[in-house]
């Protein structure tokens, strides 16, 4: 693919939001372009980057070349929407701004609803044992536009969300990786028809060299795969890990229906790469299960304690409550436009705690089926969590599962800082020592 060398040079840019990847866009773009940023809360900013600040009114007189969007701002409802509409052609990303120099160099693009980080950071650690320059980046919170020392030899390994897709103009991979979908960022996308057309948008940007590595048997992608607009090469990936490749697992987070799933996809791409069996097994087994992520925080012979934050619709939980028993789960938070819970297993489910603002929403999937409690706060559930566990005790194996299913911004800044707080409730309430 041929792009113009100038396409980010000598421009009149605004760069709009300065999080992780509008700070690396201002730092990458300034020495050759005239740089202009706005954000809705300047407050906090570090003074190197507010010389560059500009207002509305003068957003509003200026005809910039390229408009860089955090994915995280939603273009309907921000402070500057009416300009953005207007403005819609010249909306890109630090994605297009990456590929503008870099379209040369690998690139594999994960996404899908639920799976993207943990199937990236693994595909990377495999790419790196293998001895490949190997780089993780974009929505995993690395930004692309920080690395440094890069070779046409390098590999990008890129976690990528449907916001970063739909805001994105140039922007294309070698391999995409549809991992899978269900109803999420409703509220941003409105309905889920727009969600999926967004998430595939990714695999028709693929040319005819490249391969999209997709579950054809998932029936909401039969029609789409079919597409005139796909000209890549498609590789099925049936979401499954032979028995063979089971006993090879020896790493308990492997154990689980998601991350089998997760993993059915990195032994199809590493299959296309030419990566040893060997190789990728001895990865997997050392693989530390990331933070707040189905993460075991505490195991012992009756008790296991699983911090999953990162929880944040129904669908990201469904394949823990469906295959653990003995559950004593924590949910709550900001509900997801749309989330619908559909449990196959009711009887594994000893107790449910609620809490935060929005327990009632809740409620309606629960009632008559489960035995819940509603509490004010999560600090409160752990209270009474200890004391259920005791009087449990018989029980041979507890698994206390935090899983909100639900955003954390009613009352986290984000999963980490929820996550986080979870793992200081359990060490103040000591639910390790209960048993």
């Amino acid at each position: 693919m041929k792009l113009k060398n100038d396409l980010y040079f000598k421009k009149k840019i605004l760069v709009y939001g300065l999080g992780t990847s509008g700070k690396s866009c201002i730092n990458y773009l300034k020495k050759n372009n005239l740089i202009n940023c706005f954000d809705d809360n300047p407050k906090n900013l570090a003074k190197n980057f507010k010389k560059y600040l500009i207002s509305k009114e003068k957003i509003k007189k200026t005809n910039f070349d390229h408009i860089i969007i955090s994915p995280g701002i939603n273009s309907l409802k921000c402070s500057l929407k009416n300009y953005l509409k207007k403005n819609k052609s010249k909306i890109c990303t630090d994605l297009d701004v990456f590929y503008s120099k870099y379209y040369n160099n690998f690139i594999i693009a994960i996404t899908g609803t639920n799976g993207k980080s943990t199937t990236s950071k693994l595909l990377n650690d495999i790419l790196r044992k293998n001895k490949h320059d190997s780089r993780l980046v974009g929505n995993i919170g690395n930004a692309v536009l920080n690395e440094k020392k890069i070779s046409k030899k390098t590999i990008f390994v890129f976690e990528i969300s449907s916001y970063q897709i739909s805001y994105s103009k140039i922007f294309k991979a070698n391999y995409g990786i549809l991992l899978n979908i269900s109803p999420d960022h409703l509220e941003r996308h409105k309905t889920f028809n727009n969600y999926l057309q967004t998430k595939f948008k990714l695999i028709f940007s693929l040319k005819k060299s490249d391969y999209a590595f997709i579950n054809k048997r998932e029936r909401l992608f039969k029609k789409l795969i079919h597409n005139k607009k796909r000209k890549c090469k498609i590789f099925n990936v049936n979401c499954k890990i032979s028995k063979k490749e089971n006993r090879l697992i020896k790493n308990p987070y492997f154990k689980s229906v998601s991350n089998q799933e997760n993993l059915s996809f990195i032994l199809k791409v590493c299959t296309k790469l030419k990566i040893k069996r060997k190789i990728i097994f001895k990865v997997v087994n050392n693989f530390k299960a990331l933070n707040f992520r189905q993460q075991i925080i505490y195991q012992s012979k009756n008790l296991r304690i699983i911090n999953d934050s990162k929880s944040t619709s129904f669908s990201s939980s469904i394949n823990l409550l469906n295959n653990l028993n003995n559950l004593f789960w924590i949910c709550g938070g900001l509900p997801k436009k749309g989330d619908k819970l559909k449990l196959g297993n009711k009887k594994n489910i000893r107790k449910i705690y609620l809490f935060g603002k929005y327990k009632n929403f809740f409620i309606n999937f629960f009632k008559n089926k489960y035995c819940y409690s509603r509490f004010n706060s999560l600090d409160s559930v752990i209270r009474q969590v200890s004391k259920d566990i005791i009087r449990e005790k018989k029980i041979k194996k507890i698994n206390l599962l935090f899983s909100p299913c639900a955003a954390s911004f009613d009352s986290f800044k984000n999963f980490e800082e929820r996550g986080k707080y979870f793992n200081y409730l359990i060490n103040k309430y000591k639910i390790k020592n209960v048993i």
